[in-house]
């Protein structure tokens, strides 16, 4: 690299590179300093109602025409701005004699920390709410609210973070790449941009100091961001690639080792729109449907009808391709409005999950019943699990509701050690496992994923990590079970060779790195694999795991990587 080049390094998110003008999402608008509060409560609270319903009204008319994820992100937004709870807080804060700008801001700040301070999917709502607030804050003043810039050229975007309402409309002609100072690699920001095939590196610190429109290449593969790079530098930046794009030159079609051991290749999707997209990229099946977005921001549970008929299109959108439906993932730190679990002062090791459904069985009874009606109505190769189970007896549990409905391919997910150390047991009761990465990481080395100075620490490279995933899958491959892997962790060329090596026998991903992990899993057999697993796990650190792993592969891994 050349002397004179300025590189933040940050984490990466999505593979690729982008080279653009830096353009800033623009910062939210503050409120005034010396901001009087209102001549009365009354009139305070009817401001900031209209302000926070103008808010609502245009992400639903934002949501018009969306698709199907844009569509949920904005909804869940315009319920943000009417919700009850912040309304309170806001009425807590103009009775202190705050303005209305004030109020709103504080209300709203003093709501995401309440979510923060929850951890797993409910801090990332915080994101929402602050969006929500900068819009809000805006009206008030009489300014427009703040968003990705419509500018008709194509840009890399920075900000400190780009809110799922920001990043659902994305459009990746445009968006060359994204750097945020925020957000850790499962982060909303990370696996939106991965789905999207757009380039992106979190908690990229520095990058807030560059200077509008220079020109900057993003190595999403690598995490590394150069400001204003030589034309002698870019032309090795596009000649790497460019190296790139060639190993993946001449892989298509199934998934498989250099000596012919299958290793399926699926997609992971968490919205209907996302099926119908599957046909740009050459996939197997989807290893991990999640359904939380029909379930989430309602005032009622979603009816067998309901459900089914949107399975159905699930089914018929992917084309006969095997499906892995996860059941839903709830509790308290993903709350139901009409499931209430109460408030629980560590919810990510509370009621989530299978436990929730062991609470409100209807709500796992219909789902399966939907599931079950949508599979026979369209012949579709359908498969279930449950999330969060951590022992044997939840797993026959599920799988006993899950048969009584005429579902016959029942598993679970293993996200915690407990069921990572006893997976044999579990094994009895269902017919395959799924290793969700993320949640097994974060719950092994007790690190709450979404916290960017934590990412050293949730690295799937971390020994414990490839410790607990090996002896998930020697299980499974004592009872001649599959054990699948639906993480991101699955995305990575390089640990995918570790994860076939230690017997995972399939990988779910987001759809654009399947190229990737398809050439390298083609230019190693499954012996070199199991070296490769070896020596990863005879590793001190996740940084020498990787490096001991990238010294003994074939060279083409460098390319892919």
């Amino acid at each position: 690299m050349e002397a004179s080049a300025r590189v933040i390094r940050g984490i990466p998110a999505s593979p690729g590179l982008g080279v653009g003008p830096l353009v800033r999402l623009p910062r939210r608008v503050a409120p005034p300093a010396d901001e009087p509060a209102p001549a009365t409560l009354e009139d305070g609270l009817a401001e900031v109602a209209a302000a926070l319903e103008q808010v609502a009204q245009g992400m639903e008319a934002r949501a018009e025409g969306a698709t199907e994820a844009a569509k949920a992100v904005m909804r869940a937004g315009a319920l943000i701005a009417r919700d009850p709870d912040l309304a309170d807080l806001v009425r807590d804060r103009i009775a202190e004699g705050l303005g209305v700008t004030s109020a709103v801001a504080a209300a709203a700040d003093s709501f995401a920390a309440q979510l923060e301070s929850l951890g797993g999917l409910m801090a990332e709502r915080a994101a929402d709410v602050r969006d929500v607030r900068d819009r809000a804050v805006a009206r008030l003043l009489g300014q427009p609210e703040s968003g990705v810039p419509r500018l008709g050229w194509p840009f890399v975007l920075t900000a400190d973070e780009v809110s799922p309402a920001e990043a659902a409309t994305l459009d990746p002609a445009l968006c060359l790449a994204i750097v945020t100072t925020g957000g850790g690699p499962t982060s909303h920001t990370a696996i939106l941009a991965a789905q999207l095939g757009i380039p992106a590196v979190v908690g990229a610190r520095g990058i807030e100091t560059a200077p509008e429109r220079v020109t900057v290449a993003v190595d999403g593969g690598r995490g590394e961001v150069e400001i204003d790079p030589s034309p002698a530098r870019l032309e090795q930046l596009r000649t790497r690639e460019d190296a790139r794009k060639r190993a993946l030159e001449g892989f298509s079609g199934r998934g498989a080792t250099k000596d012919g051991h299958p290793v399926p290749l699926l997609a992971n999707l968490g919205a209907l729109a996302e099926a119908v997209r599957l046909g740009a990229w050459d996939v197997e099946g989807v290893g991990l449907f999640r359904t939380e977005f029909l379930f989430m921001d309602r005032d009622r549970a979603p009816s067998v009808g309901e459900q089914e008929a949107i399975y159905r299109r699930l089914f018929n959108g992917i084309g006969g391709l095997p499906v892995t439906v996860r059941t839903l993932d709830a509790g308290s730190d993903k709350p139901l409005r009409f499931a209430d679990l109460g408030l629980e002062d560590n919810p990510a090791l509370g009621q989530r999950g299978i436990r929730t459904a062991g609470k409100f069985g209807s709500l796992l009874d219909d789902q399966l019943a939907a599931l079950a009606q949508a599979a026979e109505r369209t012949g579709a190769d359908v498969r279930v699990m449950a999330p969060m189970v951590a022992t044997e007896a939840e797993a026959e549990w599920f799988a006993g509701r899950a048969r009584a409905r005429g579902l016959e391919r029942v598993g679970v997910m293993v996200e915690t050690p407990a069921a990572a150390l006893m997976a044999g047991r579990i094994l009895r009761q269902v017919d395959f496992i799924s290793i969700g990465s993320n949640d097994l990481a974060q719950y092994t080395m007790a690190a709450d994923r979404l916290r960017p100075e934590l990412a050293g620490l949730l690295d799937p490279w971390q020994p414990a990590v490839l410790q607990l995933i090996g002896l998930a899958a020697e299980a499974a491959g004592s009872t001649g079970k599959p054990v699948g892997l639906c993480g991101e962790a699955g995305g990575d060329p390089a640990l995918a060779l570790v994860l076939i090596g230690l017997g995972v026998t399939s990988l779910s991903m987001a759809p654009p790195k399947i190229a990737s992990v398809r050439a390298a899993l083609a230019s190693h057999d499954l012996r070199h694999c199991r070296d490769l697993a070896g020596a990863a796990l005879a590793a001190p650190t996740p940084a020498a795991a990787k490096q001991a792993v990238l010294d003994a592969a074939a060279p083409i891994l460098a390319a892919l990587t």
